[in-house]
């Protein structure tokens, strides 16, 4: 008969056998280690990778450097940024050591084309409604092994996605209360691929994956204009999902030409706050952005080397905006 002393130690080591098979994706369960390797890795791959490729796409304000409406009907601006932020990707043909190494460890950039045009006036700023649309570029050639995939939007080597919204104000603001706005906008990203899996087993990488990339973002904003400088801080909450995102690897040593796909559909919630500063330069304005992605632990099966996948993410851009 088993002591109180003898159960609690039977339930610790119980506890701990099984943490980690929780945290391994149960489509990567495997026979073979090295293919339960792969597929953990390039699952933990995607879902590390997702919320940075939306901070990419998304960014901070919406309008870089503002939170005013402009005005109603006949107002527009324009906006050439670049976002960018720091990420790592894990080497595709390293899955099967204990900490994976990365095969990129670097910032990100995304440039972005941005226009607001007013389309209610409202009171006093209250309850008027510009409408918001933007188009990305997302460079692959920077990254080795990622590519936009051939069906997918593009322009040359780059992905090229789109986005849609609307601002809606509540304050126009008069110093020092600040102009007051709230907005959403989704902006998506076309598939993309990382990864260049072998002819057989134990050739090339280990891994491949797909993904595509769908961001809703929710923005609150309060914005300062002085003379020359204008200023604004918010907050947000960004969801992100993918659709029919693959994974594929080699299964069975003993067929060294069999694949096998696992499809997931990762989604992210992340908050972000930020902060941005514009400059009057004649008729244009230099507008840059700082701003923080707050993380979250995942529950990887996958150990990285040198990126910290529960750690939160600095992010910036820079723009030059033209607005009549």
């Amino acid at each position: 008969m088993y002591s109180s002393k003898n159960l609690t130690t039977i339930a610790v080591a119980l506890i701990a056998f099984a943490a980690p098979l929780a945290a391994q994706d149960p489509q990567c369960a495997m026979p073979d280690p090295n293919a339960t390797a792969a597929c953990n890795t390039a699952v933990d791959a995607i879902r590390a990778f997702h919320p940075l490729a939306g901070m990419i796409v998304s960014g901070g304000n919406p309008v870089l450097g503002t939170s005013g409406s402009l005005g109603g009907i006949g107002h527009l601006t324009i906006t050439a940024r670049v976002n960018a932020i720091k990420a790592s990707l894990p080497n595709p043909d390293s899955a099967s050591q204990s900490r994976v190494p990365s095969s990129f460890n670097g910032a990100i950039p995304a440039p972005l084309v941005e226009a607001a045009l007013g389309l209610v006036r409202g009171r006093g700023g209250f309850l008027s409604v510009d409408a918001l649309g933007s188009a990305v570029v997302l460079p692959t050639g920077g990254v080795s092994g990622l590519a936009v995939d051939s069906n997918a939007a593009h322009i040359g080597g780059a992905a090229l996605g789109i986005g849609y919204g609307a601002r809606v104000g509540i304050l126009a603001g008069t110093f020092p209360i600040p102009a007051l706005s709230v907005s959403w906008m989704r902006r998506t990203l076309p598939r993309i691929q990382y990864g260049i899996l072998g002819p057989a087993f134990g050739t090339g990488d280990q891994f491949e994956f797909s993904m595509d990339l769908k961001a809703d973002s929710y923005r609150a904003v309060a914005s300062w204009k002085f003379v020359l400088v204008d200023l604004a801080a918010g907050l947000g909450i960004d969801h992100y999902s993918s659709s029919q995102t693959a994974v594929r690897f080699h299964d069975d040593p003993l067929n060294p030409a069999h694949v096998r796909t696992v499809v997931i559909n990762p989604a992210n919630t992340r908050e972000v706050v930020f902060a941005d500063a514009g400059l009057s330069l004649a008729v244009i304005k230099l507008v840059g952005e700082v701003g923080f992605q707050t993380g979250k632990d995942q529950s990887f099966a996958t150990t990285f080397s040198n990126f910290d996948p529960k750690a939160g993410h600095v992010f910036g851009g820079v723009g030059l905006r033209f607005g009549f």
